[in-house]
């Protein structure tokens, strides 16, 4: 293994937004990139964007990488640990990008001893290589899960390229970490689809005609991720149930307590929850 403040073999397994867009930023930091894809096209644009140094859709390119990044959907995480662990010495790292770190921890972490948890907090609505942008995780938190059996170098190792990434580093609990985003991303994620399902099932046709033409930022952005990739959407769902179940309930109840108050004309306990809202959002908002 390299030390971590020289140049690295880096795998990177899935060249989407996330893969790709790492691909550019440490390309350019000096590192040598194996990119990895199922689609020829995504391989020949790596190139072509200089976001790779050598591609295929041969997991055995990876041979000899320091750093494996697995940014295939959550629900290939797992069989992609498994197809590539022929080729991975016991010094190679391995991470990933999902927003679900849970049981990806767990279940990666028994087949690799050297694998650890990640999920970097950036991205838009756009897929592929294409999407792939440079200084996409610039300032962006960049969460890491790591475990008692984590060896304290190969954290230190991602903490370096995290911080080459012009990311900032968290350190949480894998679990937690779930919990957490439950709420600031999955739990948005469903809402989001909840509203676009509410509007476009039971608006009348010419009311409909009409709230489509009338929309504009507030109802962009209150949509923008509830119009997204429904399978990561299913995929966080499934991989984060329990979380997710216990924020939209916590969701459903504070929404029948302002549904009530509409209804008893309650216009003081309403304006209570209104401004909290408006109280407690900076809260939520980095610069």
């Amino acid at each position: 293994m390299n030390s971590s403040s020289s140049s690295k073999t880096i795998g990177i397994i899935g060249l989407g937004l996330i893969g790709g867009s790492l691909a550019l930023d440490l390309y350019q930091k000096g590192h040598h990139i194996l990119g990895i894809s199922r689609a020829h096209q995504s391989c020949r644009r790596a190139l072509e964007r200089k976001a790779c140094h050598q591609v295929s859709s041969d997991m055995e390119l990876v041979r000899g990488a320091d750093l494996i990044f697995l940014c295939t959907p959550i629900g290939s995480i797992i069989s992609t640990l498994e197809a590539i662990l022929p080729y991975v010495s016991a010094s190679t790292i391995l991470t990933d990008v999902a927003s679900v770190k849970g049981v990806i921890v767990e279940k990666c972490s028994m087949l690799c001893s050297n694998f650890i948890g990640g999920h970097p907090m950036a991205g838009n609505a756009r897929t592929g290589i294409e999407a792939a942008q440079y200084n996409l995780f610039r300032n962006a938190p960049y969460v890491l899960t790591p475990i008692e059996t984590t060896s304290v170098e190969s954290l230190e190792v991602m903490q370096d390229i995290i911080a080459e990434l012009g990311a900032i580093t968290y350190i949480s609990d894998p679990y937690e970490h779930d919990r957490s985003v439950s709420w600031i991303s999955h739990l948005p994620v469903m809402v989001s689809a909840a509203l676009l399902e509410s509007v476009n099932s039971k608006a009348e046709p010419e009311i409909l005609e009409l709230a489509k033409n009338l929309a504009s930022s507030g109802f962009r952005d209150t949509t923008r991720i509830g119009g997204g990739n429904p399978q990561l959407g299913l995929m966080m769902a499934q991989y984060n149930q329990e979380a997710i179940l216990d924020s939209l309930i916590n969701y459903q109840q504070v929404l029948q307590e302002i549904t009530d108050h509409i209804r008893k004309q309650d216009w003081i306990s309403l304006e209570t929850i209104l401004q909290r809202a408006q109280s407690n959002r900076p809260d939520f908002l980095r610069d």
